[in-house]
């Protein structure tokens, strides 16, 4: 951690995650004591937000939103950012409270962060990633949409659709967040291509993706389908830019 700029939030969303979000913030605690956690609970039938609290009135470090509904990824992340960047916080982290996203790995990405990354990913499909217990189509599925993403869009970044990431405050005030309409997976490849526009240093880092034991996917056909008209529609916008002759 000394090599960290400045406070550290690690931002987790929670839907009906009652069991895995003890674990997941015990093991955040231990591998890394000095940064903070703010739980985004989308009003979880099953009393997360509930555990969340308890959680919290034990532990400064613990922190709670508690939000009306059930509003998507991207929406919880957003309303987790603005309070982040309200409350000082250098660097905003994004993580999976199913415990895909390993806390024991998140040195590496505040390590690039230190090492001048404006947004640093974990990712699982630069040499040294890998997935464990993941189903062969999910893999398939993952490898397709980057692969999809870096042609249509012409980034070059291998995991642009990773949910394990760390943002410097300055990133996310360059990147206008009020523009932001996208929701599931396709939301972190919205806020990749508006950082790699913006001209700023995204650096990637090998992680190991563990696939949940608990609880369910929020992955559905509605999230892939966003995902596919919306890249298409930013390709299609930014053509002109990709393409336009070098002075």
């Amino acid at each position: 951690m000394e090599r960290t700029p400045g406070r550290v939030l690690v931002i987790v969303p929670t839907y009906n995650e009652r069991e895995n979000l003890p674990l997941i913030t015990r093991r955040l605690r231990e591998a890394l004591p000095d940064v903070h956690l703010l739980v985004a609970d989308d009003n979880s039938p099953d009393g997360t937000g509930r555990i969340a609290d308890e959680l919290a009135e034990r532990d400064d470090h613990v922190h709670v939103m508690h939000r009306t509904s059930k509003q998507g990824l991207g929406a919880a992340y957003i309303a987790g950012f603005r309070w982040g960047l309200a409350e000082g916080y250098d660097v905003l982290v994004e993580m999976d409270a199913d415990g895909s996203h390993q806390p024991e790995e998140l040195h590496k990405l505040l390590d690039l962060v230190a090492d001048g990354a404006d947004l640093a990913i974990g990712s699982r499909w630069v040499p040294g990633g890998k997935t464990v217990n993941w189903p062969v189509s999910r893999e398939f599925l993952s490898r397709g949409a980057n692969t999809y993403v870096r042609l249509v869009l012409g980034i070059p970044v291998r995991d642009a659709t990773a949910g394990f990431r760390a943002y410097r405050a300055a990133t996310l005030e360059k990147i206008e967040l009020d523009g932001v309409e996208s929701q599931g997976y396709c939301f972190q490849v919205d806020l990749t291509l508006r950082t790699v526009r913006q001209g700023l240093r995204v650096k990637e880092a090998p992680i190991t993706f563990v696939e949940r034991t608990v609880g369910s996917s929020k992955m559905s056909r509605k999230i892939i389908l966003e995902a596919f008209w919306r890249v298409a529609l930013w390709g299609i916008a930014g053509l002109g830019e990709r393409f336009r002759p070098r002075r």
